[in-house]
């Protein structure tokens, strides 16, 4: 299994699969032609249905516009069969010749692969790829699930990590502080400065749950004006683990040790589902997103709240159990209704997930793992309509 830097990326938004990944694709490609004097880009499927309202063509075109004019071409029907999100890059030359050619695909999460190159081609630094191993290990040895991380990725993890918290941080706090009408033509405006000013006119059970809305809803604002944020496991989904870690770290006074610790342990629930399934909303719908996000930030809480290795992975089954079968259907293809809302609410529910494991004694009936294969199950049964296409769900009524 793959580091956890995989999983917890920093760049700009609005969306890891249709933002970050082609951009990468485009540097990639670019930087082997040289010689060309134009560039052709075809983009298929959900990347072109849903490109727009994602900024692909912004991304791919500020990156080859470097060393040459480019073409977008958008075939929205057209899929190819490894993955929903696939562009063909065509370098011509001054003759109009394609002088190379390459199919990317862009797999969720910023991630890119070519044309016949497997998954989790990179390097595997986890030997166990289980939440089931990986707890068993924790209740053998009395070790956490963070301290596998440790062994694993050695200590220049925590250095990766300071700097993912702090960008995160900073997500929160410029999104508070932000106001005004998101891109994109929806007429959206910005929610989150005035979720935080209400909150702190209730009483402290209220006041606590508007402070988690008020946090997600300004990283996944940031997110959606294409600011700097932390995938996690998407841009899609960035709002929610940095609202519940910075909600915790702000209210109960948790040091940046313990935030970095709980850190690794959502990035390891993360790395499992990215492994065993899939965290990309073309390939399974928004509960390989908000879901998986859930279930990480679950992990997270109930690991500061001193829960077991047990009530930890109770937390995220919960996370994620009840995001099944949530679909990805985005408003003109932006990443913002019903998106940004949702990181909202997923948050809380995290910290209901957690709580409701704190009363357990962590031994539970469905296992993460269990829910990791019927969620890869239930987003490959979904029809396309509802995997980040625009046509269907609640971007069909627009």
């Amino acid at each position: 299994m793959e580091s956890i830097r995989k999983i917890f990326k920093i760049g700009y938004g609005p969306s890891s699969s249709h933002t970050m990944g082609p951009r990468k694709a485009a540097q990639m490609f670019r930087d082997r032609t040289p010689e060309a004097a134009e560039y052709r880009v075809t983009l298929f499927g959900s990347l072109a249905a849903t490109g727009v309202g994602h900024l692909t063509d912004k991304a791919i075109l500020e990156e080859l516009a470097q060393h040459a004019t480019a073409e977008i071409i958008w075939k929205p029907k057209e899929f190819l069969p490894f993955h929903p999100n696939a562009m063909q890059f065509e370098a011509l030359d001054k003759s109009g010749n394609v002088i190379c050619s390459d199919t990317i695909y862009s797999i969720g999460g910023g991630d890119i692969l070519h044309e016949g190159e497997a998954r989790g081609k990179d390097e595997q630094v986890y030997t166990m790829s289980t939440i089931g191993e990986i707890l068993k290990w924790c209740e053998e040895t009395g070790h956490s699930f963070w301290e596998y991380v440790d062994i694993c990725e050695g200590p220049e993890i925590w250095d990766y990590l300071r700097e993912v918290w702090k960008v995160m941080k900073e997500a929160v706090e410029r999104g508070i502080e932000a106001e005004g009408v998101l891109p994109g033509g929806l007429g959206l405006r910005r929610k989150a400065v005035s979720y935080y000013v209400h909150a702190t006119g209730y009483n402290p059970s209220l006041k606590s749950r508007g402070l988690v809305y008020a946090y997600a809803l300004a990283v996944s604002e940031e997110n959606a004006s294409g600011g700097l944020i932390v995938t996690a496991p998407t841009c899609g989904s960035c709002g929610i683990v940095p609202a519940v870690l910075y909600h915790l770290s702000t209210s109960k006074g948790f040091s940046e040790q313990r935030i970095l610790r709980a850190l690794a342990t959502a990035g390891l629930f993360g790395s499992v589902v990215k492994h065993n399934a899939s965290v990309s909303g073309a390939e399974v719908g928004c509960q390989g997103e908000v879901g998986v996000a859930c279930a990480m930030a679950a992990a997270a809480a109930s690991q500061l709240f001193g829960g077991t290795p047990a009530q930890i992975e109770y937390s995220a089954e919960m996370g994620l159990e009840h995001h099944l079968g949530l679909t990805c259907d985005p408003v003109c293809g932006l990443v913002q209704v019903p998106c940004i809302e949702r990181n909202a609410y997923a948050a809380a529910r995290a910290l209901d997930a957690n709580l409701y494991a704190a009363f357990s004694d962590g031994r539970h009936t469905v296992t993460f793992d269990r829910i990791v294969e019927v969620m890869k199950q239930t987003g490959h049964d979904l029809p396309s309509l509802y995997k980040e296409t625009a046509q269907g769900g609640l971007a069909a009524i627009r």
